[in-house]
């Protein structure tokens, strides 16, 4: 089995108080704060591009209006401000998988397997883009099994597919690789992650689990989200598809920062657990 690959129990017993928790959770708490920014006031920009957009005098029915009067360019503006922040967070990711994973002990050996890791980074970057386009293929032809409009309202559910899978698998795309059904060793190794990861829903460390909940919440987030749309109550927000849209980012905010305090709990506990052995051994 590769050095590299986060599937070892042994390997995260022995690797989980080096994990940086302190930058994670910086790092999580930023990127959250970034995607809520995103979703909430990114679209604003409409109003200063096209100030004869604004049919009001009032900051709070502008603000609404924004988000609600022309869910296509809500969600354009969404997409262009997650392709930037999901490329960061899945760096960051990736970086983690390393530090997680090394079993470097000299400096010169962590140079060179942080060379090896780092290789060719772009074009695995392009081949999680490019699954990630097809994912959102697949999210949209559910969508539109799930009853979306199939012959109007195109480009909405095709957008709304795209924040899904950015929100869903671009990270696990770029940190792990893309499951394929080539035959070596590596690409074998790669299902099996994916498999136990988002189908038996069983993440191992900190990494993992930073990957698998947001995805989880973020479908089941969009999934809640279509319920207010069947709602006869002719509001501006029930426009297709900005209440899944909503929910599924509210979904990833929520899964993200339920990794982090998982993750944080888990490492407090063994950390207690840790230290009243230690006792013990000093006193025997």
């Amino acid at each position: 089995m590769p050095a590299k690959t986060v599937v070892s129990s042994s390997t995260d017993k022995a690797q989980h108080a080096f994990f940086p928790y302190a930058r994670y959770t910086s790092v999580v708490g930023v990127h959250t704060s970034l995607v809520a920014f995103t979703t909430l006031f990114l679209p604003q920009t409409s109003l200063l591009l096209w100030p004869s957009l604004a049919d009001s005098d009032r900051p709070e029915t502008q603000f609404k209006d924004a988000l609600t009067d022309n869910p296509v360019i809500t969600l354009a503006w969404i997409v262009a401000g997650l392709v930037v922040l999901q490329v960061w967070w899945a760096g960051w990711i990736r970086h983690w998988c390393f530090e997680y994973t090394s079993r470097a002990v000299s400096s010169d050996q962590i140079q060179v397997d942080r060379y090896q890791f780092n290789r060719g980074r772009f074009s695995k970057l392009g081949r999680a883009a490019v699954f990630t386009s097809w994912v959102a293929l697949v999210f949209h032809a559910t969508i539109v099994l799930f009853g979306a409009p199939s012959a109007s309202h195109l480009p909405h559910t095709f957008l709304l597919a795209i924040v899904l899978a950015l929100l869903s698998v671009f990270a696990p795309a770029y940190a792990l690789g893309y499951p394929s059904f080539s035959s070596d060793t590596s690409s074998f190794i790669t299902r099996l992650n994916w498999t136990r990861l988002f189908a038996e829903f069983s993440p191992r460390n900190p990494i993992e689990r930073a990957l698998v909940y947001p995805t989880v919440a973020t479908l089941f987030g969009a999934w809640l989200g279509a319920f207010p749309i069947a709602l006869d109550w002719d509001r501006p927000w029930q426009a297709w598809p900005l209440t899944p849209l909503f929910g599924g980012i509210i979904g990833y905010i929520v899964g993200s920062l339920s990794a982090l305090s998982v993750s944080a709990l888990k490492w407090l506990a063994e950390e207690n657990i840790r230290r009243e052995q230690s006792e013990k051994q000093k006193t025997t």
